[in-house]
């Protein structure tokens, strides 16, 4: 199976992955009102990551929204409308289940900036899909609980500032170990082209650099 067979990197740290089940991972940005996501992953509350206006567009009445817990009733009132079909909110470090697609939740936090507090409760998403392990990473830095991670393919944010910048975002894949990884988090609100050419040049031999947007 090709791994990156239907994935699309839209912009910023917006994901398509489209199999079975069509699924996004904060979408934002989006062009059109696709109104095609099964499933919608949140990482966690900023509005380039959870952006109702985007939700709106690729959602319909079959949707589920993934959140993290804090925010989850937010997004009811979609419910109540049969404008989605439910809303689930998540903690780190648990495993679910949503039509068929198993997930677990991991810690996404910085180490000292105070952007992403570890307080929050925010996530990033491993999703297991046709017998492939997807990892993506959410707003964070290079923290511990990375070296557990297992992935065929990382989405990791490259471009500093907010999260790791892309030195370190190499050292996390280098860990991880998977064989894939794609930079994400660059070109829009923070990081470059350039960023993602360093992320590749600092990746251990055997890993597959993939460059999905642009």
């Amino acid at each position: 199976m090709e791994l990156l067979k239907g994935v699309s990197h839209l912009n910023h740290a917006a994901i398509r992955l489209a199999r079975e089940k069509v699924l996004y991972i904060d979408p934002f940005k989006i062009n059109g009102t696709p109104h095609d996501a099964d499933i919608i992953f949140c990482t966690h509350d900023h509005s380039d990551h959870l952006s109702p206006k985007d939700i709106e567009k690729v959602m319909k009445a079959e949707t589920i929204l993934v959140t993290p817990l804090k925010k989850a009733r937010k997004f009811k009132k979609f419910v109540k409308k049969g404008k989605l079909h439910d809303v689930i909110g998540v903690d780190p470090m648990k495993d679910y289940e949503v039509y068929g697609i198993k997930f677990r939740t991991v810690p996404a936090y910085n180490l000292e900036k105070k952007f992403h507090k570890r307080k929050k409760n925010w996530v990033g998403y491993i999703l297991y899909v046709d017998d492939a392990v997807y990892y993506f990473a959410g707003d964070t830095d290079y923290i511990p609980e990375m070296n557990e991670i297992k992935a065929d393919v990382a989405f990791l944010p490259v471009g500093g500032t907010y999260t790791m910048n892309a030195q370190e975002a190499a050292q996390a894949a280098n860990s991880i170990k998977p064989k894939i990884a794609v930079p994400i988090h660059f070109g829009s609100i923070v990081g470059s082209q350039k960023d993602a050419e360093v992320f590749i040049e600092k990746l251990a031999e055997g890993i597959e650099a993939k460059v999905l947007l642009g």
